[in-house]
């Protein structure tokens, strides 16, 4: 040991950052850690507790937090990982300024918020206030969610501000809203534990929310049974007492086949419809046609798989119903969601325990992040921001005339077509990288060159951010603190772990910054992230998600705190529809009929395969974060093509093959990765990478009509054996003569 204590100095000159949280003692070292702060993880929607050890406001390790109800100590591997990116050397510790001929070079913070303040006003004046947009996250704090919605409607009074939940949950919460009155998964995820029969509907669970497998396999402890619905035998399918291995956008045929069947076999509960809700007879007469034989060639599965699912379902005393993206992603998004709801309706298994519904919420902040009043359509609390009473309201809180709060604006991609057309000339951009996540990547990439502006927020320099023309140097979550709302409806306290590093801010503060230059400084004179949660609770009372009751300190003292929670004195509402009350005016559940419909882009003769898109365990979203924390680029280094062995030999490929799957908008070459367990006639690529390895180049700029949600999970490629791509790197060496 203590040879290698001595030699520790010079790995670490030799080996540069990466050996740098070796202890100056060496492994022996027993020096007590500073501090060991209890927060949450900054990746998913589970918002896993976690404790991070700190020392010299550097964080080096972390620690189980095992009293935090929701994960109880458990981690999966971005959460183990999740600290180690916080010394990566591609942190930006200052603005940067794009240079002509020189790239990004460093530049102060008062020359940086002047320019960008200068330009906002320039193109503004030019070309009106909805010609400056602001694209924002769904992993951002309730604080910074609510002062991004706040800053572009006050400050700069564009209508055109949205956020990546729009590439996420919004068919979900759409759907939720139509039926159900609000939108939030109905119950804690303790709920799960007593469910006779678990429908899992397009959620890779195992892979994208771990822990929630946890909660799977304790009901499986206690005899539940399991009903999994998915293209590709993902590993939660793999335990499943039946799997149904749906064509891409065949769900609504799985769907309603087995409400036909429950209807024809006396398995709904009538009672419960006739006292709880409306429009069950229209729903019942839409699925009449519905017979297994017939939602079967929809489902591209046999009409047996269907009644089974019935079977199962049907005569359960308990049951729980949940989905991911895998239903939402599509152009019939909303429609997918509220077939799955009318199962737990028709049965009146919601509110109670062992019986909901639920939404697995992919990003950190997804369901908190759609409350604020950060979305295109909508104002704190959920508000409709068409609706004059909650206009009326908001100005209120916000001491601004109502006239001066503008409509609604575009959504993501819409805004992204404004960009590329020209009616758009402007951008600030905070936790998105849509050069990664939106559809069709190589249009999103011609559209950032067409601004005439763009600023982004960052603390790495992301794909997009490459596009900029100023990088301001923001915060990473455990360097600033405020809540988020988990996939549960629990709101809790991320707390400030470390500061940011010399040179970089937290990213309120450039807002509050921006405004005062902007002249709307005394509409955003906060102390801190607190003050505006406090704001963020008047804004939202009276709404249906109601934080007026929370504080912070009520949020430490009960491990969070689910909304609605009306008052000081209220506990909060970890289950909904206990009293059979729903969010509508007349207080019940609407049962909405929906049909199938082909997806926008369906296989053809030029392009025959089905393209599905999604995530692998290792990485998150578009990857800005965990493509930098070694560990997990080792478990999952590049995307690959996963194929059924039918399909691959028909092409003539084998496994570990380079290929090229290529749509109409675009390709990647990757490894196949030849598997038996996805559909003979779909294909699988993740999407975390970017350039020439980007799922989203083959994507299609379709939308979900209700939700604006785009179709990631079906879009028509073929798929043909290809040569090694050159690197990068060696493509440069070969175009400077060969030289190495």
């Amino acid at each position: 040991m203590a040879k290698l204590s001595a030699d520790i100095p010079k790995l670490v000159e030799h080996f540069g950052p990466s050996l740098s949280r070796i202890p100056a003692g060496g492994w022996a070292d027993t020096r007590e850690d500073d501090k060991l702060v209890k927060t949450h993880c900054c990746f998913c929607g589970q918002q896993c507790g976690i404790q991070l050890r700190v020392r010299e406001n550097k964080i080096i390790g972390f620690e189980p937090w095992e009293d935090f109800p929701f994960n109880r100590g458990k981690l999966c591997p971005k959460g183990v990982k999740r600290y180690m990116q916080d010394e990566h050397p591609d942190r930006l510790k200052s603005p940067l300024q794009r240079v002509q001929d020189k790239g990004f070079v460093p530049v102060g913070w008062d020359a940086a918020l002047d320019r960008v303040v200068s330009e906002i006003r320039r193109i503004q004046e030019t070309y009106g206030k909805d010609s400056f947009a602001i694209l924002t996250g769904a992993s951002l704090t309730n604080e910074k969610a609510y002062l991004m919605g706040k800053f572009a409607r006050v400050a700069l009074q564009t209508a055109n501000i949205d956020y990546n939940g729009r590439l996420c949950m919004v068919s979900a919460g759409t759907a939720s809203k139509k039926v159900f009155g609000i939108d939030r998964s109905g119950n804690p995820w303790s709920d799960i534990v007593a469910a006779d029969v678990i429908l899992v509907a397009g959620a890779n669970i195992a892979e994208c929310a771990p822990i929630t497998t946890d909660y799977i396999w304790r009901a499986r402890d206690r005899g539940a049974k399991l009903i999994v619905i998915d293209p590709r035998m993902t590993p939660i399918a793999r335990n499943a007492d039946l799997y149904i291995p749906v064509r891409p956008g065949g769900d609504i045929g799985v769907f309603n086949g087995m409400l036909h069947v429950m209807i024809k076999r006396g398995w709904i509960d009538q009672d419960y419809i006739s006292k709880h809700t409306i429009g069950f007879e229209e729903v019942a007469r839409t699925v009449e046609k519905y017979t297994p034989e017939y939602a079967a060639r929809i489902a591209g599965v046999p009409a047996s798989m269907i009644v089974r699912a019935a079977e199962l379902f049907g005569p359960a005393k308990t049951s729980f119903v949940m989905h991911a993206r895998g239903i939402e992603h599509h152009s019939k998004g909303v429609e997918n969601c509220i077939a799955m709801m009318s199962l737990a309706l028709a049965t009146g298994r919601l509110g109670r325990e062992g019986c909901g519904y639920a939404m697995i919420t992919g990003q950190g902040n997804g369901q908190g992040g759609r409350e604020q009043g950060q979305k295109c359509d909508q104002l704190p609390g959920n508000r409709k921001i068409d609706d004059p009473e909650a206009r009326r309201y908001i100005a209120g809180v916000w001491d601004v005339p109502e006239s001066s709060i503008p409509g609604k604006g575009l959504s993501a991609v819409p805004l992204m077509e404004a960009i590329h057309s020209g009616k758009i000339k402007g951008l600030i951009s905070i936790c998105f990288n849509p050069v990664v996540s939106l559809p069709d990547a190589n249009f999103t990439r011609e559209a950032l060159g067409k601004l005439e502006f763009y600023t982004a927020i960052d603390f790495f320099l992301s794909e997009t951010a490459q596009h900029a023309d100023i990088v301001l140097a923001g915060s990473l979550m455990e360097e600033d603190e405020g809540t988020t709302t988990n996939v549960e409806g629990r709101v809790i306290r991320h707390r400030k772990v470390v500061s940011p590093p010399e040179g970089a801010w937290e990213d309120w503060k450039i807002l509050l910054e921006l405004a005062r230059r902007l002249g709307k400084g005394n509409k955003f004179d906060y102390a801190g992230p607190r003050e505006i949660f406090d704001e963020l609770r008047v804004a939202s009372k009276g709404s249906v998600s109601d934080y007026y009751g929370m504080t912070w300190d009520r949020i430490d003292e009960n491990n969070g705190l689910f909304w609605p929670c009306p008052s000081l004195d209220h506990p909060g509402t970890p289950r909904l529809y206990e009293d059979g009350k729903f969010g509508h005016p007349d207080g019940k559940a609407h049962f909405i009929p929906v049909e199938w419909r082909p997806s926008v882009e369906m296989p053809d003769e030029e392009y025959p395969i089905i393209l599905t898109t999604g995530r692998v365990v290792s990485h998150f979203l578009s990857g800005t974060q965990t493509r930098r924390i070694g560990a997990l680029v080792d478990q999952t280094s590049e995307p690959f093509c996963e194929m059924h062995p039918q399909l691959a030999t028909k092409l003539g490929i084998a496994d570990c093959d380079f290929v090229k799957v290529e749509s109409r908008r675009g390709h990647v070459v990757v490894h196949a990765k030849v598997v038996k367990t996805i559909r003979p006639d779909t294909v699988f690529v993740p999407y975390h990478w970017p350039h020439d390895r980007s799922a989203n180049n083959m994507t299609i700029r379709a939308l979900d009509p209700q939700s604006e949600i785009p179709e990631f999970k079906i879009c028509a490629v073929r798929v043909m054996k290809a040569e090694r791509p050159i690197d990068p790197i060696a493509k440069l060496e070969v175009q400077a003569g060969g030289i190495r």
